[in-house]
């Protein structure tokens, strides 16, 4: 693990980027670190754009807004924010930040040879990322205070609604007084306990498997499929992910190809079902999207098919299975709903549909 050193010279702007969900102590002295090293620091919101998970359950707006409440008015004024999805692509997704980042200074007039500090902990292999901006001096510091942020997340999702104070109890060395009001007034929304209940399933599910010999890896198939300018979606009817679109899809059967799995999960959950001869003519390309954490269920490897019907009627489709709706979607419509697909399904569509050809925040 490299080691923390001396504070280097001052730069014109500090990076630091996290998800911070929610904002702690960790982050805090992490943040005010970055702030020691320059006049101004753009905070990177990772992960944005994202529906509500248990793990996600922050907008990057709500996020900023931890961290503002957490900063005094002058160092308020010194921090910029960058919201950022997740494009599960290291290289399309570094080439965002830095993008980002040159806009936002650009913005404030500095020069594009302005001298930007990157500054990080590294607590494991999912910090690798830092090392991805030549460039940029990259300044390691030590972890200062033992804060996980799904340790605070479980933690809080775990408390039923009469403990949820005393769970708050517990974390008050963990977080700023102002995350802590920020969670309690989160708390009465809506979208705790729909969360909370989505915890408490994903956890029994890891659970069901946790005396198997080794980690499971799931292997799922999806299609995507294209037709006069639409592409045909689901919502879900079940958690986890309940109401959020998706490509239709599932698991792989144990005596069916990828190909077989994937349509017949597509006829189960649609109902479309056109000649083998004619899906077969439409599959255009296939791709596999293994990232480790594209999915909340755990280690899921999903084979994509992409499927272009051409310039057609519509077929008629219906959800079925453990999907509540299919529809036709406009495709120069999709990135307005960015924010309600499940795990990485945007991706898979910007994948073949090229929705954000150039990355943009």
């Amino acid at each position: 693990m490299p080691h923390s050193e001396p504070l280097p010279q001052r730069a014109d702007v500090a990076v630091y980027i996290g998800r911070f969900q929610p904002f702690h102590r960790g982050h805090l002295a992490l943040l005010r670190q970055a702030l020691a090293l320059a006049p101004r620091c753009v905070v990177v919101l990772g992960s944005a754009h994202q529906a509500r998970t248990p793990k996600n359950p922050f907008t990057w707006q709500e996020r900023a807004e931890m961290v503002r409440l957490a900063l005094s008015e002058d160092e308020r004024s010194r921090v910029r924010f960058l919201p950022v999805r997740d494009y599960y692509d290291e290289t399309r997704w570094v080439t965002a930040v830095r993008d980002g980042v040159s806009r936002l200074l650009a913005g404030e007039g500095m020069p594009s040879h302005a001298h930007v500090t990157l500054v990080g902990h590294f607590k494991d292999a999912t910090s690798e990322y830092l090392h991805g901006f030549p460039g940029w001096r990259l300044t390691p510091v030590e972890r200062v205070a033992a804060v996980d942020a799904t340790a605070v997340r479980d933690a809080w999702f775990g408390a039923g609604a009469d403990d949820r104070e005393a769970a708050l109890a517990a974390l008050v060395e963990h977080l700023p007084p102002s995350t802590t009001a920020f969670l309690r007034a989160w708390s009465a929304l809506p979208h705790h306990e729909e969360l909370a209940e989505e915890w408490r399933l994903l956890r029994h599910y890891k659970q069901s498997w946790s005396a198997a010999p080794y980690p499971p890896v799931f292997v799922t198939v999806d299609s995507v499929v294209a037709c006069s300018g639409r592409v045909l979606l689901v919502r879900r009817g079940q958690a986890p992910g309940k109401g959020l679109l998706a490509v239709p899809g599932g698991f792989i059967e144990q005596r069916e190809t990828a190909y077989q799995s994937a349509l017949r999960e597509l006829q189960e959950e649609t109902g479309l079902a056109l000649l083998d001869t004619t899906m077969r003519q439409c599959l255009k390309a296939t791709a596999v999207f293994d990232h480790p954490d594209r999915s909340q269920r755990g280690r899921t490897i999903t084979h994509a098919h992409y499927f272009e019907l051409g310039e057609r009627e519509l077929p008629e489709v219906q959800g079925g299975d453990d999907a509540a709706q299919a529809l036709w979607v406009p495709v120069d419509e999709l990135t307005a709903f960015e924010d309600q697909f499940l795990d990485d399904h945007f991706h898979m569509l910007d994948h073949f549909l090229g929705l954000t050809e150039e990355p943009h925040t």
